[in-house]
């Protein structure tokens, strides 16, 4: 993987946690039959992520070659510029959640989505300039926040099963049935995304695999770990949920799945996002 593109790699996996943290705990939210507690939890750690995530994006280099990966020219200050607004986008809703003010509270996660949508968007244009083209790009990244959001939020929410057992299960097994969802979609873009061509194959120095799909063992971690394993873990965790209350143990176990499929999910865009500075080809 390419040294130089280690910034920009934790930068799109830090947008794609905030962005689909918050939007799926907006959906949850809204679909109601979840814990005002879990809410402020997941809208917190929004939060927490978007200043991180700040931090980060004021240390990218403007510079327009990274590690031989070309990025669009004049779009780092924008990008820069949007993670600011998407951080202050999150406070009033956090504000709002704080003080359990639903209807407010989705207005302005509503508002602060359509900021992330902006920030994922933009992102995807400043570095889609090597690949086959910006929509394969944002299809990518926008999978990839899904599905770190709805493994994160299921997780999250998981713990309020072990202290409560008697809650409803569908919160858990609609999120649940979320990422598998998200998983899947993710390997459908991979594979389209791997049949077109690159408009120009990043001259890139790597210190481990190769500039070679096939031949990158990093490209077959992604598949086996970042998309497959998640997918049984999901589909495992949507059964046990769906067991409940009949054996309420079923909520623990898919509980242990989820804190499972979340290391995976993370580890599976790391290597994509990595991939994706060495190769061009957003897996």
């Amino acid at each position: 993987m390419n040294l130089d593109a280690l910034p920009y790699t934790t930068f799109i996996v830090l947008v794609e946690f905030c962005v689909g943290t918050l939007a799926v705990c907006v959906l949850a939210d809204w679909r109601g039959r979840v814990a005002a507690s879990f809410v402020k939890l997941c809208a917190a750690m929004v939060a927490c992520g978007a200043v991180v995530l700040v931090l980060n994006a004021l240390a990218l280099d403007p510079k327009s070659v990274t590690g031989g990966y070309r990025l669009e020219d004049g779009v780092v200050s924008w990008v820069k510029l949007t993670c600011g607004v998407f951080l202050l986008s999150t406070l009033p809703y956090n504000w709002f959640v704080l003080q359990e003010r639903k209807r407010e509270s989705l207005y302005s996660g509503l508002v602060a989505i359509a900021a992330g949508v902006g920030l994922v968007a933009l992102t995807s244009y400043y570095v889609s300039l090597p690949t086959w083209g910006f929509a394969g790009t944002l299809l990518s990244i926008t999978a990839g926040a899904l599905s770190v959001g709805a493994v994160v939020v299921a997780m999250t929410l998981g713990h309020w099963y072990l202290v409560t057992p008697r809650l409803p299960r569908e919160p858990l097994t609609e999120l649940t049935l979320l990422l598998l969802a998200a998983v899947a979609l993710q390997g459908v873009l991979l594979a389209i995304n791997v049949a077109i061509p690159v408009r120009e194959a990043p001259a890139a120095t790597a210190f481990l695999g190769s500039s070679t799909l096939s031949a990158n063992p990093a490209f077959w971690l992604r598949v086996i770990i970042g998309l497959m394993f998640p997918g049984a873990l999901a589909w495992m965790s949507y059964a046990s949920s769906r067991r409940y209350p009949a054996n309420e143990n079923a909520m623990m176990s898919a509980t242990g799945l989820l804190y499972i499929a979340v290391c995976a999910v993370v580890v599976g865009e790391v290597l994509a996002r990595g991939l994706l500075f060495l190769t061009g080809v957003p897996v």
